[in-house]
């Protein structure tokens, strides 16, 4: 029975591998040069981005003297910060490899990467931010561009041959779950 099991699991496993790489492989092929110059920017562009976000909440709500909005930038520093932090420690404790390394004749590098592919850094910290200036403002108008930007950035990883797509749903999920911990962890502050 156990033997029946251990090879379940390993079936799907098989089977997910599969999806993950075919599914990028589709992403991954044709050679579009304006296509790929403007996944490099949207992928970049996350890193002003990623100082923007918390800069701009804090310093409208230093203007507007709204304490509310300048705490919800810190917050917003905070959720990114430890997005980082917990990104940067799972892709070196998963070590897995690059796409384009695990695959070289299948996957066409687009773009300079790091060593290690779990999750997507620029994915989760796209995601890590949506959520946060979500959490912050409660607009749909600004959440609803927020996760389009962060969906763009995680799809670019994909194009680009950097990630996986299960690296990118990592990253998804690592990013949204530091800004709601983050938030969360507030509530808890303010209401003691």
């Amino acid at each position: 029975m156990r033997i029946l099991i251990i090879l379940f699991f390993l079936a799907q496993q098989a089977l997910s591998q599969n999806l993950d790489f075919s599914m990028l492989k589709s992403l991954n092929k044709n050679e579009h040069p304006n296509l790929d110059i403007s996944m490099r920017i949207t992928s970049t562009s996350i890193y002003p981005v990623m100082v923007a976000a918390p800069s701009t909440l804090f310093l409208t709500g230093y203007i507007n003297n709204d304490k509310v909005m300048m705490r919800n930038g810190l917050k917003t520093g905070a959720a990114i910060g430890l997005n980082l932090l917990l990104t940067s420690g799972l892709k070196y404790t998963i070590n897995r490899p690059r796409p384009f390394e695990q695959y070289p004749n299948d996957i066409v590098k687009r773009t300079d990467a790091g060593k290690y592919s779990f999750p997507s850094g620029h994915t989760s910290t796209a995601f890590a931010t949506a959520t946060a200036l979500t959490l912050s403002t409660k607009k749909w108008y600004v959440a609803v561009p927020s996760y389009a930007y962060a969906c763009a950035v995680g799809y670019s990883r994909m194009r680009l041959g950097v990630h996986f797509p299960s690296d990118v749903l990592g990253g998804m999920i690592v990013g949204i779950g530091t800004s709601l911990l983050v938030f969360q962890i507030d509530k808890w502050i303010q209401k003691n």
